[in-house]
């Protein structure tokens, strides 16, 4: 009977697990290939910084997100490993 809740555990543990990283994967995919690549013409009407917005964020607009998601992941993981007990 144990052995059954822990499949469950583990089942229902990856299927938030895989939730959380489309998420994160989406935003990533959107802010480097749609902002960057996309929609870079209607972005770069306006200016970060001194730069055009599209190309910002292709250069480093998605890079920050990246690793800004690194740190949200990892977070969200810990949260993710204390519920189902999964933690160190």
């Amino acid at each position: 009977m144990k052995n059954l809740d822990d499949k469950k555990k583990a089942k229902a543990y990856w299927r938030e697990n895989l939730k959380y990283l489309t998420i994160l994967l989406t935003i990533w995919f959107t802010v480097s290939c749609v902002f960057g690549i996309l929609l870079k013409d209607e972005l770069n009407q306006f200016r970060l910084e001194g730069f055009k917005l599209g190309f910002w964020f292709a250069q480093q607009g998605s890079i920050y997100v990246f690793v800004i998601l690194i740190f949200v992941y990892m977070r969200i993981m810990n949260k993710l490993d204390k519920k189902y007990g999964y933690d160190e």
